[in-house]
């Protein structure tokens, strides 16, 4: 069974946003549970299944398979040096957006610190990860990418990275152009009755995935001089 690995940003435990996250989505990849979806949003089960594998996140370093001669152990104690030598990183308010066909959380102000810090992922973990197969690479549609998005996905294995990455925690699949709209004021009313507050990064997260299964948490990891 192939073993997949990510470096995510996942709010706190317990906290409002994660609340909110794991009942659209159906899904607590910290616990590695269902969770029940709200009443009154209307079939989120249909609207979610793919996006319910990954669980509700905020990808810094693309699932990856590990290099041959890399085991989980040097994937854990570089996530961790990384995590340990960062200070936080204030993301301000999040809001509901749409990114093409599908509708996730983003920053009202995306701060410079967020990109470093997401490119300070890819590039510590990167030396771990082994190279694309030809099926993960066709996974990713090389040929609807620009050739600067081919060249990253040839070097990084993940086509939106550096100056191509955005901060974004998806909430829906793919929607199509008929009901995105109804989707994307539901999800708004939602999140704003949620009482959201302002994002820190204090930490990043380390998850695994087997086969098909849904990803579920390996370990929190502070960053320096931060608590939780």
């Amino acid at each position: 069974m192939t073993r997949r690995y990510a470096l995510y940003w996942l709010p706190a435990p317990g906290s409002g946003l994660a609340a909110f996250g794991n009942a659209v989505l159906g899904y607590d990849n910290v616990a590695g549970a269902p969770v029940p979806h709200p009443d009154g949003l209307g079939d989120l089960a249909a609207v979610t299944a793919g996006a319910r594998i990954y669980g509700f996140h905020a990808t810094l370093k693309a699932p990856m398979r590990l290099a041959p001669a890399a085991e989980e152990a040097d994937l854990l104690a570089t996530a961790r040096d990384l995590a340990a030598g960062h200070p936080p990183v204030s993301l301000g308010p999040l809001r509901v957006a749409a990114l093409g066909p599908f509708l996730a959380l983003v920053p009202e102000a995306p701060p410079p610190e967020l990109g470093l810090l997401a490119a300070e992922c890819v590039a510590a973990l990167d030396p771990l990860r082994a190279p694309l197969s030809e099926a993960e690479r066709a996974k990713r549609r090389p040929e609807h990418l620009d050739p600067r998005g081919r060249a990253l996905l040839a070097r990084w294995g993940y086509p939106y990275v550096f100056e191509a990455f955005r901060f974004h925690m998806t909430l829906t699949d793919a929607l199509p152009e008929p009901g995105r709209a109804a989707w994307l004021r539901r999800l708004t009313e939602a999140y704003a009755a949620s009482g959201p507050e302002p994002v820190v990064i204090d930490a990043v997260c380390l998850l695994s995935q087997d086969g098909s299964e849904p990803f579920r948490l390996l370990a929190r990891l502070p960053f320096g001089g931060a608590h939780g």
